[in-house]
């Protein structure tokens, strides 16, 4: 039997929800482009129930422990002392999500012989040393396209927040104030403005269909070109590299998965050469940008605002400079949480499981890497090598 250890995040201040403001949400049975949603055999939840937290365990008790696993759930992942730590040893498997990553860095895979199945509840797998995974023979699955119209949707949301100057506006409201003058003077249309993605994936690709109705001029680059017939229904303009595109754009939206290549990508170097006042939105990874570059666009007024929900590390430290931007719109890394992607990425760790112990291949999309190699959307999106360095400064979030 196995031990399986599962890193959620904490419960609501206020404790596990005893009701919802929705009875239902919406079955999605097949994405865009045909993918099939997860297909478990059996689940033990309702759809729409906070499955992300401690007390929500994914739904996976009842059916980990009616076959003899232990299964372990904690919140508790950082520092040599964390319940993570101190079970790993002999773990096989261990469930994280994006959200709040089990950061499995090589020296953590070292401790851990007898580890052999990373599972993302979710999309990105940058949590894991992907290097050290495929020098180990583990293997590496996400639950590809789970949440993906989830951030696509918040990815519009930060645009909109970020060009019409949103937030600060409703805090007007919250002060009890009526100061028009205060909250349009950083107040846009997005009709008409240059807007670009670096990647057309399957967040990319989604956040251009929502955003064509808006009368914007669409861009993008990816390593991948998008089908002549697509660029044709979107007109949209395709870019040989990512300088071409955010010299030309007044809206970046950041869509690509974190690897070595990708990292650090938007610097002090890269954001000059921006259009002055442009808006930067991630709700990629964090570690895509260079963490003070970022500031210091901001305060030098060279980018008009930052949006986006990554952090890095995740938890981020209290006294993380993003908290204190100004003309910023994060939040905390929630965009493929919502209780509608919950039901789809819950399901699909219990199909990967499913598969995992009766031995069945894993779908190939879920897969990142798999016998000593990237495989599977791991092979499309990805670079070997390791992006977890500095992880370890997630403490910082509970001792400050």
């Amino acid at each position: 039997m196995a031990k399986i250890i599962c890193v959620l995040y904490d419960d609501p201040v206020d404790g596990y929800p005893k009701s919802y403001p929705r009875d239902t949400v919406p079955e999605i049975t097949v994405y865009p482009g045909g993918q099939t949603a997860p297909t478990p055999k059996a689940i033990d939840f309702k759809p729409g129930e906070m499955l992300g937290s401690v007390s929500g365990e994914l739904g996976l008790r009842k059916f980990l422990e009616d076959q003899g696993h232990t299964f372990i759930v904690t919140s508790d992942k950082d520092g040599p002392d964390s319940i993570l730590e101190k079970e790993l040893h002999d773990a096989e498997i261990v469930i994280s999500q994006p959200f709040w990553p089990a950061y499995l860095t090589a020296e953590r895979i070292a401790k851990a012989p007898k580890l052999k199945l990373a599972l993302t509840a979710g999309i990105g797998s940058d949590h894991v040393d992907l290097q050290a995974a495929i020098d180990r023979g583990m293997t590496v699955a996400e639950i590809t396209y789970s949440n993906s119209i989830s951030v696509a949707e918040h990815v519009v949301m930060m645009i909109l927040s970020q060009v019409r100057n949103y937030i600060p506006s409703y805090q007007w409201v919250v002060k009890g104030g009526w100061n028009i003058a205060d909250c349009v003077t950083r107040s846009y249309d997005l009709e008409g403005m240059e807007v670009g993605t670096i990647a057309a994936g399957r967040i990319g690709l989604a956040v251009l269909r929502r955003l064509k109705p808006f009368d914007v001029k669409l861009h993008y680059t990816d390593r991948h070109r998008l089908p002549a017939e697509v660029e044709k229904e979107l007109n949209v303009t395709y870019h040989p590299d990512v300088e071409s595109l955010i010299r030309v754009c007044d809206v970046v939206t950041i869509n690509c998965p974190l690897h070595p290549e990708t990292e650090h990508m938007f610097d002090d170097n890269l954001l000059s050469k921006m259009k002055h006042g442009a808006y930067l939105i991630n709700t990629a990874r964090a570690k895509i940008c260079d963490r003070d570059a970022i500031a210091r666009a901001l305060e030098s007024g060279q980018l008009a605002g930052y949006a986006g929900d990554v952090w890095f590390p995740q938890p981020a430290p209290k006294d993380h400079p993003w908290r204190t931007l100004p003309h910023h719109g994060m939040t905390p890394h929630i965009s493929g949480t919502s209780l509608s992607a919950q039901a789809r990425y819950a399901a699909g760790v219990r199909e990967v499981l499913e598969c995992w112990f009766e031995s069945r291949p894993i779908r190939d999309e879920y897969l990142v890497v798999d016998s000593g190699k990237l495989a599977g959307v791991g092979a499309h999106s990805y670079s070997e090598g390791n992006a977890t360095e500095g992880s370890e400064e997630a403490v910082k979030f509970k001792t400050a």
